[in-house]
């Protein structure tokens, strides 16, 4: 199997050189490019076509954001994860309004950070749970649903039950294990049972990517 090619596009050298070494340490992944600033960073994008582009948003001379426009512009098929320390409901929303794969704040430890590169090289999505506030808030501006009717939602999303269904919108809400329990009168261990199915059913890791990939897809709105 090929290694996982990466552009590091990060203006702090210390934390730049860190993270290479992270991925050089690691069997399966190759930095093939580095920059320091948003125009290098497209101009490299551009040229090496890597797998996964790993962006800070502070750059020097242009935004990340930025960055993420022109390199959509250019039709690049590189999957962006966002590595940022910031919390901006901005940042986060136009983050996401562009189609990023991953939005990881840098505390991160390293190995859930060698994860979330292979899982989205895969194809998957992984937003940091710290930024679920925001998609509770205003996910209708912030993520691109796309609507589904009900007759079909079986068919198309593994099947969930209704209960379960009741429980994603609720998880999607932002509410607890025990909250969910109160407001479907159930035990909080018949909600965990049912947070648990979900999240299998819907192959992702976590409540929190089940809450965005509910949203995403339009199974929840």
């Amino acid at each position: 199997m090929k290694d996982i090619r990466i552009l590091l596009i990060e203006d702090h050298k210390l934390i730049r050189v860190g993270i290479k070494t992270l991925f050089e340490e690691a069997e399966g992944y190759t930095v093939v490019g580095e920059a320091e600033n948003g125009k290098t960073a497209v101009i490299l994008a551009s040229e090496l076509n890597p797998d996964i582009i790993l962006l800070d948003l502070g750059l020097p001379d242009m935004s990340g954001i930025k960055v993420i426009e022109q390199i959509q512009e250019r039709e690049i098929s590189s999957k962006i994860i966002v590595l940022s320390s910031s919390l901006n409901e901005e940042d986060i929303e136009k983050c996401m309004s562009l189609g990023i794969y991953a939005y990881v704040i840098k505390d991160i430890n390293t190995d859930m950070l060698l994860q979330i590169v292979k899982a989205v090289n895969d194809g998957a999505m992984w937003f940091d749970s710290k930024i679920v506030p925001f998609l509770r808030n205003g996910n209708e501006r912030i993520i691109r649903q796309k609507p589904l009717k009900r007759s079909v939602f079986k068919e198309q999303h593994f099947n969930l039950t209704q209960r379960e269904y009741e429980v994603l919108k609720l998880i999607v809400d932002g509410k607890s294990n025990n909250d969910i329990a109160n407001e479907l009168c159930i035990s909080e261990h018949t909600a965990k049972a049912h947070v648990c199915n979900i999240i299998q059913k819907l192959v992702v890791d976590d409540r929190t990517q089940a809450a965005v990939k509910a949203l995403k897809e339009g199974i929840v709105n």
